[in-house]
C-alpha cells in the first residue's frame, strides 16, 4: 500500500471514524452476539462438565443464558446490555427458527458441525454497515433427519450436510438478508430483506427481536430493564425501552404488512426445564404462541424481550423489506415525537462509504474476483466478533441466589485459571463452532485485522497479555476448554506484523503498544523456558501445540509408553519466539539504548536453541535425522531410549519458521550493539562456528539467523515442494502424501497405533473429530512457510534457486516459490476456468445458481487433493489470512531484500556442504 493510498484510506469516510475521537462511539454498537451460546463451558453447570449434553439445542429456546446470548445476524451493544437479532418462522416448522443449528461433538460423525447456509458478505470495521445472508427453506427444517443420518454414519464417511436432505431442491426457499446501517453510533437502523427464491407462493413469519440481557436472575441486584409498548405516536406504535443504568431507547418498526409487537420475559421456561411451576410468560413465549398457538405464552403491552412480528405471503421471486430502528429517546435537534429518517438514503450512503473505503485498500489488486474474495474474507471477521464473558471464580463458585455448582467444579476444568474474568469484545474463530477464543488464532486475526482496523489488531493483543487473561505465572490462556494447554507462541510475531502493518497505513509506528507487548511477553517467554524444557537444554516439549492428531499420541496427555516427546515444532516456535523478541527489542532500542542489552539476550537464546535442535545423531538433543533429511520429534523412552518419531509432518517443517535477518544498515549505529555481539562470540567459540564472517565491516552486512543453512534448507524445501509428498494444487499439506502408501506405524508395549495421509475429514476423535492435521491444507502454516521464503529472500536473493516444484526442472528464486504457493493457496476462494472455487465443492448447488456463485466460505482447513473446504465452515478467523495473501504490497512488508546482501549470500549458500552442516546449523554472514 503506498503512502499515498494509505492517506486515501485514512480519508475515506469510514477511515476518518476509524482514526477519529469518536472511535470508540461508533463501535459500542457491533455484531457482538454469539451464534451459539449453548453448549458452550461457560454455561455448563453440569456434575461431570458434559457441556454438549447440559445444555442442548433443545433447551436454547427455553433457558436464560447466564454468559452471554445468541442469535441469527446478531448485533448488540458492548457488554450485551441490549440485543437484537432476527427469528424467523415458515408456518411447517416445529420451532421458531431463532439460532442456528447443528451438531454437537457426539452427533457428528466428524464432531460438531453447524447444518445451515448463511454467509457473512459485508462489512465495515466502525460497523457503520454491516450485511450477511441466511438461506432459509419452505419445507420443515430437518432437524431430526440430520441428527439420524450423521448417527448412522462413521467417521470414514462424508457428512450429511443440509443440501444432502433435499430442503433447498428446486430454489424452495428464503433469501433472508439482514443488514445494519448506523445514523449515528447508538442510531440504529436494521433492515431485512426477504425474497422467495422459488415458482410457487410461501408464507413466512419474520420477527425482528429486541431484547435485554439477564443480568438481574444471577446478580440478585434491583434495575430491571424493561419494554413497553406505547401504542400512538408520530412513528406508529413504539417500543420504550428502559435500563436504570444506561437510560431510554425508543424502539420503532416499519415493514409492508401489520406489525404485532409481542413480548416475553428473558427467563427461564421452569416448567418446561425442570418440571416446577412457574408465572410466564419466559423466553420460548414467541415460539409457543406462533408454533403451538399458545396466548397465554406471550404478553401485549410489556416484557424483557419484544419482536415486531410479521405475516407475509410472498407470490414467486417477490420481495419483502422490513425495518427496526433503535435510537436514544432524546436525539439533538429532534423532539421526543418526530425522529424522521430516509432508510434508504441512509442505507445507499453507508454503502458508498464502505465501497469507497476497500477501494482505497483495493487499489492494487486488479482482478475483480479476487477483490470480492478479499472483502468478503473481511467481512467475515468483522462478523466473527464476540462479546465474550467468563468469569472462572464466579463459575466456580456460583451466584447469589442461584443453586451451588457441583463441588467438584473447582478442582476440574480450569481450576487453577481463578483469576481468569474475561468480559470484552474478541475475535472469534467461528461464532458457531468455535464461539470461543483460541489464543494462537488470535494472533493471526489480528495480523489480518492490522490491514483494515489497526487500533482493533492491537487491543486484541493487548488483551490477551492483561492480568485478567493472563496466568499469573506468565502462560497465555488457550480456550474455555482447558485455558491451561499450551497454543503456540506466535504472539511476539502477530506483534510486530501488526506494529509494520500499522505504521503502514498511519505513517506512524505506535511503540506504546510494542513495549507493553513486549514486557508481557518477556513474561511468557520466560514461562515457557521454565515450563516446557524438562532438562534445560533449550529442548522443547509443549503439548499438541494446535496441531491436534497429527501425532500418533495426544501430546498434552501422559504418554503410554511413559517418558516425554521432545518436539520438532516446539522447539522451532521457541527459536521463532527468541527472534520475534529480539527483533522488537532492536526496534525499542531505537528510542531507548537499554533495550539492546535485552535484545542480545535474545539473540544469545535462539543460538543456544540452533545449537541444541540441530546437532547431528548420537548427541542427546538434536532432532535433525541425517538419513531422511527431516526434523522429526523424538520419544525418550523411561529406560533413556531416544526414538525418532518418523512422521513426515508439518511438525519437521515449522523450523523453517524461525528465520530472520538482521542488517547493519538498519540496526548498526545502536550504541553497543556490535561489541555484545562480538563479545558473546568470542567467549561462546562453539556458538560462533553457527555465524559465518560475522566480523566484517561495512554497513551491507546482512546476516541470517536460522536453524537452517543453504543445505538443509534446501533438503526441507525439496520434500515440501514434491507433489508427491507435501505440495498440493492449494498450498502445503499438513501431511506428507508418501504416508498414504506407507503409513507410519509404531508398536509399543503391545499396542499399536498408526497415522496414513487423511486428506480431509479426520476418522480420529481424540481431539473431538472435526480437526485434522493427518494431510489437509491449513491457512495458518502455509501463510507462515510463504512468509519465511520471504525472508529468506531477503538474505539469499535471486541469485539461490531452487527447483520448484520439485522433479519439474523449473528453478525458481525463494521469492518467486513464495509468490507461487501463495497463489496456490488463493486459487482455494477463486474462480476457476469452469467459474468453480475449490473451497466451495460441497455447495454445487449454489455454485451453478449465479445468484449464489459469489458467495464465499472461509472454512477451518481444506481437502489436501481438491481444496474442498473441510471443518468449521466459517473459520474466517486465521483462514482470513487469504485477504493479506491477495495483497502482496502489504504481505511483503517486512521481507523487502536489501540491496547488497544477495551476492555473498550465495556464495555461503553454494560452499555448503552435508558433512559440514550436519554438525551445526546456521548463523550465516
Amino acid at each position: 500500500m503506498s503512502s499515498l493510498r494509505a492517506n486515501d484510506l485514512l480519508r475515506s469516510k469510514e477511515g476518518s471514524r476509524l482514526h477519529g475521537p469518536d472511535l470508540d462511539c461508533w463501535r459500542r454498537w457491533g455484531p457482538y452476539l454469539s451464534d451459539r451460546q449453548w453448549g458452550t463451558v461457560r454455561e455448563d453447570y453440569s456434575d461431570y462438565g458434559t457441556a454438549w449434553e447440559y445444555f442442548p439445542h433443545d433447551q436454547a429456546r427455553s433457558r436464560m443464558y447466564r454468559w452471554g446470548e445468541d442469535g441469527i445476524a446478531g448485533f448488540g451493544n458492548d457488554p450485551l446490555d441490549w440485543c437484537v437479532s432476527l427469528a424467523l418462522w415458515n408456518g411447517r416448522d416445529p420451532i421458531l427458527k431463532e439460532r442456528l443449528f447443528g451438531l454437537t461433538n457426539a452427533q457428528g460423525n466428524h464432531g460438531e458441525d453447524v447444518k445451515e447456509l448463511y454467509f457473512y458478505v459485508d462489512g465495515t470495521p466502525t460497523h457503520s454497515y454491516m450485511k450477511m445472508l441466511y438461506k432459509y427453506p419452505h419445507d420443515a427444517y430437518p432437524y431430526q433427519d440430520l441428527v439420524d443420518e450423521n448417527g448412522r454414519r462413521g467417521a470414514d464417511q462424508p457428512e450429511y450436510e443440509i443440501l444432502d436432505t433435499g430442503v433447498f431442491d428446486n430454489n424452495r426457499y428464503f433469501d433472508v438478508w439482514v443488514e445494519y446501517a448506523k445514523h449515528t453510533p447508538d442510531d440504529i437502523v436494521m433492515r431485512v430483506t426477504v425474497e422467495n427464491r422459488a415458482d410457487q407462493h410461501a408464507p413466512l413469519h419474520v420477527l425482528p427481536l429486541f431484547w435485554a440481557r439477564n443480568r438481574w436472575a444471577w446478580s440478585g441486584k434491583p434495575g430491571r430493564p424493561s419494554l413497553t409498548l406505547e401504542p400512538a405516536s408520530v412513528e406508529g406504535a413504539r417500543v420504550i425501552a428502559h435500563n436504570p443504568a444506561l437510560g431510554t431507547m425508543i424502539v420503532t418498526a416499519s415493514a409492508p404488512q401489520p406489525i404485532e409487537w409481542l413480548f416475553c420475559e428473558n427467563e427461564t421456561n421452569v416448567r418446561r426445564i425442570f418440571g416446577i411451576a412457574g408465572a410466564g410468560p419466559f423466553k420460548d413465549g414467541f415460539n409457543d404462541y406462533l408454533v403451538d398457538g399458545d396466548e397465554q405464552a406471550i404478553r401485549r403491552d410489556a416484557g424483557t424481550r419484544a419482536a415486531a412480528h410479521v405475516a407475509l405471503s410472498l407470490a414467486p421471486h417477490e420481495r419483502a423489506v422490513l425495518y427496526l430502528r433503535w435510537r436514544p429517546a432524546a436525539l439533538p435537534g429532534i423532539t421526543r415525537d418526530d425522529a424522521p429518517l430516509d432508510f434508504e438514503a441512509l442505507f445507499a450512503r453507508r454503502i458508498a462509504e464502505a465501497d469507497e473505503f476497500y477501494a482505497a485498500l483495493q487499489h492494487d489488486i486488479a482482478d475483480a474476483d479476487a477483490r470480492l474474495v478479499q472483502r468478503q474474507a473481511l467481512a467475515g471477521m468483522l462478523w466473527t466478533k464476540q462479546y465474550y464473558q467468563f468469569d472462572v471464580t464466579r463459575w466456580h463458585d456460583g451466584d447469589p441466589g442461584q443453586p451451588k455448582p457441583p463441588k467438584g467444579r473447582r478442582h476440574g476444568r480450569n481450576a487453577d485459571w481463578r483469576h481468569m474474568c474475561n468480559g470484552d469484545v474478541v475475535s472469534m474463530p467461528d461464532k458457531w463452532e468455535y464461539p470461543w477464543y483460541a489464543s494462537w488464532d488470535l494472533a493471526f486475526h489480528a495480523a489480518a485485522f492490522a490491514m483494515i482496523d489497526p487500533d482493533f489488531a492491537k487491543k486484541q493483543l493487548l488483551l490477551l497479555v492483561k492480568e485478567r487473561y493472563m496466568h499469573p505465572n506468565g502462560q497465555l490462556p488457550a480456550y474455555e476448554w482447558a485455558f491451561g494447554d499450551a497454543n503456540p507462541p506466535v504472539h511476539a510475531w502477530a506483534t510486530w506484523r501488526v506494529y509494520e502493518l500499522d505504521r503502514e497505513v498511519t505513517g506512524v509506528g505506535d511503540h506504546q503498544f510494542l513495549e507493553v507487548m513486549f514486557h508481557k511477553l518477556l513474561l511468557n517467554f520466560s514461562w515457557w523456558v521454565n515450563r516446557k524444557d524438562a532438562e534445560d537444554r533449550n529442548i522443547f516439549q509443549g503439548g499438541f501445540l494446535g496441531l491436534d492428531n497429527v501425532g500418533i499420541f495426544d501430546r498434552s496427555s501422559p504418554l503410554p509408553t511413559g517418558g516425554r516427546i521432545d518436539q520438532a515444532d516446539g522447539t522451532a516456535w521457541m527459536a521463532s519466539y527468541a527472534l520475534d523478541l529480539m527483533q522488537i527489542g532492536l526496534e525499542l532500542a531505537m528510542t531507548n539504548n537499554a533495550y539492546v542489552e535485552i535484545a542480545v539476550k535474545f539473540f544469545e537464546h535462539f543460538l543456544y536453541i540452533a545449537e541444541a535442535v540441530g546437532c547431528s545423531e548420537g548427541c542427546r538433543t538434536g532432532l535433525w535425522d541425517g538419513r531422511d533429511e527431516f526434523f522429526y520429534d523424538v520419544l525418550h523412552l523411561p529406560d533413556g531410549t531416544r526414538v525418532p518419531m518418523r512422521v513426515r509432518s508439518i511438525v519437521g517443517l515449522i523450523p523453517l519458521f524461525a528465520v530472520h535477518v538482521l542488517e547493519e544498515r538498519i540496526y548498526g549505529h545502536l550504541p553497543g550493539l556490535r561489541e555484545r555481539l562480538a563479545w558473546f562470540l568470542d567467549h561462546r567459540p562453539n556458538l560462533a562456528k553457527l555465524v559465518s564472517r560475522w566480523t566484517e565491516p561495512g554497513k551491507g552486512n546482512t546476516t541470517l539467523l536460522s536453524l537452517l543453512r543453504g543445505y538443509r534448507m534446501t533438503a526441507l524445501l525439496r520434500r515440501a515442494l514434491d507433489e508427491n509428498e507435501f505440495l498440493s494444487d492449494h498450498g502445503v499439506r499438513a501431511l506428507s502424501r508418501v504416508h498414504r502408501d506407507t503409513p507410519y506405524e509404531f508398536d509399543y508395549g503391545g499396542a499399536h497405533v498408526c497415522i496414513e495421509y487423511q486428506p480431509a475429514e479426520s476418522d480420529s476423535r481424540v481431539f473431538g473429530g472435526n480437526s485434522n492435521w493427518r494431510g489437509p491444507v491449513w491457512m495458518p502454516v502455509n501463510y507462515l512457510l510463504i512468509e519465511s521464503l520471504y525472508e529468506f529472500h531477503r538474505y539469499y536473493g535471486d541469485e539461490f534457486r531452487i527447483e520448484y516444484p520439485t522433479g519439474s526442472g523449473k528453478r525458481c528464486s525463494l521469492s518467486e516459490i513464495a509468490d507461487g504457493l501463495a497463489r496456490r493457496v488463493t486459487t482455494l476462494f477463486l474462480k476457476d476456468e469452469h467459474g468453480m472455487r475449490p473451497v466451495m465443492a460441497a455447495y454445487p448447488q449454489l455454485q451453478a445458481d449465479p445468484r449464489s456463485s459469489e458467495l464465499v466460505l472461509f472454512h477451518e482447513y481444506f481437502h489436501g487433493d481438491s481444496g474442498r473446504g473441510v471443518g468449521a465452515s466459517h473459520q474466517t478467523g486465521w483462514s482470513g489470512l487469504v485477504a493479506l495473501l491477495l495483497q502482496p504490497r502489504l504481505m511483503k512488508l517486512a521481507h523487502l531484500a536489501s540491496d547488497t546482501a544477495a551476492a555473498a549470500a550465495a556464495e555461503d549458500v553454494r560452499t555448503g556442504a552435508p558433512a559440514a552442516e550436519d554438525a551445526l546449523p546456521t548463523m550465516a554472514r
